[in-house]
């Protein structure tokens, strides 16, 4: 899935630098994988590629039958930020969006990105599309995800580096002080939720989202979506000094959210958390945030993984 992901980078690079034909890079990353490219995505606002729809086409004389038949039949691919002066506003002015909870959803980008997901199920069914995004992309990719499985299809989705939009605790060396700040954050959060009466006998539409179950890729030397670790191993310890109700209560809700929901009906959904996952942690050494965060570590051969657990529940 990185290589479909890393494919829609590159169609935007060469779109920048004019490369067709021959000349063009990003073919090689789909092509190897037995997949076809279908359908770019275009960036109203830019003219930028920030997607792909690929077909997976697997040869013939394939010796594998059971993985191919395993296989997605289609991927819709979003790549993330490209800082080169062709898409670099573009994707910044998303990026601030992102961070401020400003309407990514009310993007023409996202527009764009839903009506291609509802189009590819539609045509091909929900059990043969997948997902899948890095960082920006990754967003584009949950919140497509959510939007469907709200609406009962599951998709299957990969999310390389998704931003976490909360303080990164996970990078304090020290885990005492770093178990205390979570608790303490925790109880705060609860305590502001029951306030503004968001505690009820459970949020519908974040239950709603139990069955989906999106692989949640993460590197913990990236401050971007490092959090993921904590967030997904935190109810645990919470349950484990009897403050479970409390640890469930905050795992819906994020201060800033709560607030920013005031008056909103139905308030303001935070985009980062959701009740189900498969968590991925890449172990090995990442010497900057570069490399912690891009999408390149997914695929190389010396990887250290850590599956956390085969899925968590939050519902």
């Amino acid at each position: 899935m990185a290589s479909l992901v890393q494919g829609a980078y590159v169609l935007e690079r060469d779109r920048q630098l004019n490369r067709q034909g021959p000349d063009a890079l990003a073919p090689a990353w789909w092509k190897f994988f037995h997949f076809e490219l279908r359908q770019e995505l275009v960036d109203d606002a830019d003219s930028s590629i920030f997607g792909a729809v690929y077909a997976f086409k697997p040869p013939y004389n394939i010796l594998d039958a059971a993985a191919a038949a395993s296989a997605p039949h289609y991927v819709v691919a979003f790549r993330g930020t490209i800082r080169k002066k062709a898409s670099a506003s573009r994707d910044l002015e998303l990026d601030l969006r992102l961070a401020r909870n400003g309407g990514l959803e009310r993007s023409t980008r996202f527009r764009v990105a839903m009506q291609t997901i509802r189009d590819v199920v539609s045509a091909a069914g929900h059990g043969r599309v997948w997902l899948a995004g890095h960082s920006l992309g990754s967003a584009i990719s949950t919140l497509g995800g959510k939007i469907m499985a709200r609406a009962g299809v599951l998709l299957p989705a990969f999310l390389f580096n998704p931003p976490f939009l909360s303080a990164p605790v996970e990078r304090i060396p020290h885990k005492k002080v770093k178990h205390g700040i979570r608790i303490a954050k925790s109880f705060v959060t609860a305590g502001v939720a029951t306030v503004l009466h968001k505690g009820g006998g459970g949020d519908e539409a974040f239950a709603a989202l139990a069955r989906w179950v999106p692989n949640v890729l993460v590197n913990p030397a990236d401050h971007i979506s490092a959090e993921y670790v904590g967030y997904f191993d935190h109810r645990k310890k919470m349950e484990d000094i009897g403050a479970g109700a409390v640890g469930r209560l905050a795992t819906r809700h994020s201060v800033t959210h709560l607030l920013q929901g005031i008056g909103k009906p139905g308030g303001c959904e935070p985009l980062h958390l959701f009740p189900s996952a498969v968590l991925t942690v890449n172990r090995g050494p990442s010497p900057d945030f570069k490399t912690a965060h891009g999408i390149h570590q997914w695929w190389k051969p010396d990887l250290v993984l850590q599956l956390q657990c085969s899925a968590y529940s939050y519902a």
